[in-house]
């Protein structure tokens, strides 16, 4: 639960829709003006940090990329280690690899195989949940090296794709700032 602190309707003010993008039929939640807009920004980033500052996570884990962003604030301000999920072929060194359908196609993400241990307790984080295909491999990725997703946290959720409600089946406990 977010403290009245937290104005819902002044972020989802600053998201931008961009009606039939990338296709007809499609409504694109976009982010980027939160970065424009310095008071979005910190509500966001605070809203984040009060829910997970007394929390028992060990790592925060981002999705690649626009996760990024406010992972890596989060990461610094609860002086945790930051993980990064990204695409195939983007990270360096060992990785392990998941595969997963999308609406229009597939995807593979990597993570590498030092990012966390046997029993880390790791927030997932990504700016949106569609239809939760990309969240629920990167917590297979997670899974695969000992750790445990203890909640997913998302900017936006899109309840109406069924993502959220797929990773609440999967026992996944999600959260998020605002929902359309």
């Amino acid at each position: 639960m977010l403290s009245m602190a937290f104005d819902v309707e002044y972020v989802k003010s600053v998201i931008r829709a961009l009606p039939d993008w990338p296709e007809p039929g499609v409504t694109f939640r976009d982010i980027t003006p939160i970065f424009a807009d310095p008071k979005a920004l910190r509500k966001v980033a605070d809203g984040f940090i009060e829910r997970y500052i007394s929390s028992d996570i060990t790592h925060i884990a981002s999705i690649d990329a626009r996760g990024f962003l406010i992972s890596a604030i989060l990461a610094h301000q609860l002086n945790k280690p930051l993980i990064l999920v990204r695409k195939k072929g983007k990270l360096p060194g060992e990785t392990i690899s998941e595969s997963y359908d999308l609406e229009y196609g597939s995807a593979t993400l990597e993570l590498q195989t030092d990012a966390c241990s046997e029993g880390a307790r790791v927030l997932l984080f990504d700016d949106l949940i569609a239809t939760g295909g990309t969240l629920m491999a990167a917590c297979s990725l997670i899974h695969r090296l000992g750790g445990k997703v203890t909640e997913v946290a998302s900017i936006i959720d899109l309840p109406e794709l069924g993502g959220s409600q797929k990773l609440r089946d999967a026992d996944l406990p999600v959260f998020s700032l605002v929902a359309y």
